[in-house]
């Protein structure tokens, strides 16, 4: 089969780490034809059809240099066997458009993974909205004043703009207060961009749970981010320590709850995040830890994930 990632750059790959190179890596070793597209490779004209400058890769098993391009061409996406969207955040206008692109490229023939639809559907932090049942106090607002009347009724709170990743402009008061004008200000632009703020889980201390859910079923273990050095983010990409560990009670009841209903949405692969037993993210643009995952628990999440693939190629 023929696949085509739509990624960042190459050349950007932290190969140790990345999810998208850990996709890769088994769908080469399956014998899949490799592909890799940007944002910026798309085109559609009048009279034709959505296609991507695009270059077909082979791995070379090296950490360094860990591909060579075997062929550059202009491919109709509907020409390829599956589509995988793993660019990531932020949802930008960009990002808006591109998935535009993507349905289009599904009405010519396209198969596209997660589905575009779903994917404008399911913004990661507003998401959980959908499921109140198993989150924690949670505000979304722009209004200043909002955020100070959450922030008395709960005391210690965590504010966040709805476009970030890797836990960038995530802010905690507790309370004391200190700063929390300053930070609302900050985060909703004066009034005019909304955030969301959300009580504080002490529970963060054992790790900011990322569980994986794939074609409706969960992962096994789930990666415990467990924030560093008095930081309040779990998050890798903020220095947090990932621990792969078997999933909880409540994990497995928040992902087989909501595992079924995302997967019929088009959702093939699915991040939630989890703090003791408390959703906080549902993420779906290129949600990561496979390799973490498999390299501590010996749980190869790829092979999952194109068994997925592949099983929906099929139906």
């Amino acid at each position: 089969m023929n696949i085509l990632f739509l990624a960042d750059p190459l050349d950007s790959f932290k190969t140790h780490k990345d999810s998208t190179f850990a996709m890769m890596r088994e769908a080469a070793r399956r014998g899949h034809q490799v592909w890799a597209c940007e944002q910026p490779d798309l085109v559609w004209q009048h009279g034709g059809q959505v296609q991507a400058a695009s270059r077909q890769i082979e791995l070379t098993g090296h950490a360094e240099h860990w591909f060579k391009v075997r062929q550059e061409s202009v491919v109709r996406l509907a020409a390829m066997n599956a589509v995988v969207m793993r660019k990531d955040p932020p949802f930008d206008a960009e990002y808006l458009y591109t998935t535009h692109l993507l349905t289009q490229a599904e009405r010519e023939g396209a198969r596209v993974f997660n589905r575009p639809h779903a994917l404008r559907e399911h913004p990661e932090k507003l998401a959980i909205l959908e499921f109140p049942q198993f989150t924690a106090p949670t505000l979304v607002t722009r209004s200043i004043k909002a955020v100070r009347a959450f922030h008395a009724a709960h005391k210690d709170i965590i504010l966040k703009p709805l476009d970030g990743m890797g836990g960038a402009g995530i802010f905690r008061v507790p309370a004391d207060g200190l700063n929390l004008g300053s930070i609302a200000e900050t985060l909703t632009r004066d009034g005019t961009q909304t955030i969301m703020v959300q009580a504080f889980l002490p529970a963060i201390a054992q790790g900011d749970k990322r569980v994986l859910v794939i074609d409706g079923e969960p992962v096994p273990f789930a990666l415990a981010r467990i924030p560093q050095g008095g930081e309040v983010r779990g998050n890798l990409a903020a220095g947090g320590k990932g621990v792969a560990q078997p999933l909880s009670e409540s994990d497995w009841h928040i992902a087989r709850t909501l595992g079924p209903i995302l997967a019929a949405r088009g959702l093939l692969l699915v991040g939630l995040d989890i703090i003791g037993d408390k959703l906080t993210e549902i993420n779906v643009t290129s949600p990561t830890c496979f390799q973490e995952i498999t390299q501590q628990a010996g749980f190869d999440v790829a092979a999952r994930f194109m068994d997925a693939l592949e099983g929906q190629l099929k139906a």
